[in-house]
C-alpha cells in the first residue's frame, strides 16, 4: 500500500516512517519545502495555500494526515488546511484518510482543540472513508511544559492535573494497525499506559534531573482548570501504549541528572 503522510518531518511523523517503511508501506511523505531521502520519497505540498496538494495524493492508496500548526495560523492550516486536503484526495479517489487529533479536543475548553474539533469534522462529513484517532499527549510535550513551568526557578502548576502520556512510537504503531485495517468510520482514543497528576510527574522529572526545584501550587481557574483536573486530557480506551513516563525519563536522562 502507498501511504502519504503529511506532517511528516513532525515530532509523530518522524515516528512513523520509519514503523511504516518497517511493516512494508511505501511511503510518500510531504513537507512544505523539498528534501532529498533515498529511503523516502518527499514531495513539496502547502496545507495553507493547496499548492501540490493534487500531485501529493496523485496515486497513493491512503492518507496519514499529521500535520498540524498549533502555534500560529491554526485555523488556515488545521481546518481550511484540512478541507483543502479531503478535496484533494477525493477528487483523486483515495480510499482511506486517517487522521490524527487528540484526547479531549471535545471536553476540554481550549482554543487550539476547537481548531483540531473542527478538523474532525471536515474529515467525517467529506466524501472520502476515514478513520480517527485521538492521541494523549506525548511525554516530550510534557517535558517541554515543565521546562517552561519552571524557568523562574520554581515549576509552576496545578498538582491535580491529569496527564497520560503516549509514547510516539506507540501511536506510530496504532496508526499502521489503522491503515492496514482499513476505514472504520470510528473515531477512537489511545492514550499511555498511566495517569499522572501533575505534582506526580514533577517528582519523579525533578529526580531524573537532580533537581531540587520547589512546585509552586497554583490552581486552574474556571471551566478550563476544572475539565483537565477532572481527567479531561485522559482515556479509558484500550489498548493502551506501553512505554511509561519514567521510561521516557530514563531514556532522556540516563541516571545522570542535570539541573
Amino acid at each position: 500500500m502507498r501511504v502519504l503522510v503529511t506532517g511528516a518531518s513532525g515530532r509523530l511523523g518522524r515516528a512513523v516512517l520509519p514503523h511504516l517503511r518497517g511493516d512494508g508501506f511505501a511511503v510518500r511523505a510531504v513537507s512544505r519545502h523539498p528534501r532529498e531521502d533515498s529511503t523516502v520519497e518527499w514531495v513539496a505540498a502547502d496545507l495553507a495555500t493547496g499548492e501540490g496538494l493534487s500531485a501529493a495524493v496523485a496515486g497513493v492508496e491512503a492518507v496519514l494526515h499529521l500535520a498540524s500548526s498549533p502555534a500560529r495560523r491554526t485555523h488556515e492550516v488545521d481546518v481550511l488546511g484540512t478541507r483543502r486536503l479531503v478535496e484533494a484526495v477525493g477528487q483523486a479517489g483515495v480510499g482511506h484518510l486517517v487522521f490524527v487529533s487528540i484526547v479531549g479536543v471535545d471536553r476540554v475548553p481550549f482554543g487550539y482543540y476547537r481548531h483540531k474539533l473542527a478538523a474532525e469534522q471536515v474529515v467525517t462529513a467529506g466524501p472520502v472513508p476515514w478513520s480517527i484517532l485521538r492521541a494523549t499527549q506525548f511525554p516530550e510535550f510534557l517535558e517541554e511544559l515543565l521546562c517552561a513551568a519552571g524557568r523562574l526557578g520554581p515549576v509552576i502548576g496545578d498538582p491535580a492535573v491529569l496527564a497520560q502520556p503516549v509514547d510516539p512510537a506507540d501511536v506510530a504503531a496504532r496508526l499502521a494497525g489503522m491503515l492496514a485495517a482499513g476505514p472504520s468510520y470510528a473515531v477512537e482514543e489511545y492514550g499511555g499506559p498511566q495517569v499522572l497528576r501533575f505534582d506526580e510527574a514533577v517528582r519523579t522529572w525533578r529526580a531524573a534531573r537532580r533537581s531540587h526545584r520547589p512546585l509552586l501550587r497554583i490552581r486552574i481557574p474556571g471551566r478550563l482548570g476544572r475539565a483537565l483536573r477532572s481527567g479531561g486530557l485522559t482515556t479509558t480506551a484500550t489498548p493502551t501504549g506501553t512505554r511509561t513516563w519514567a521510561d521516557h525519563l530514563a531514556d532522556t536522562y540516563g541516571g545522570t541528572g542535570r539541573r
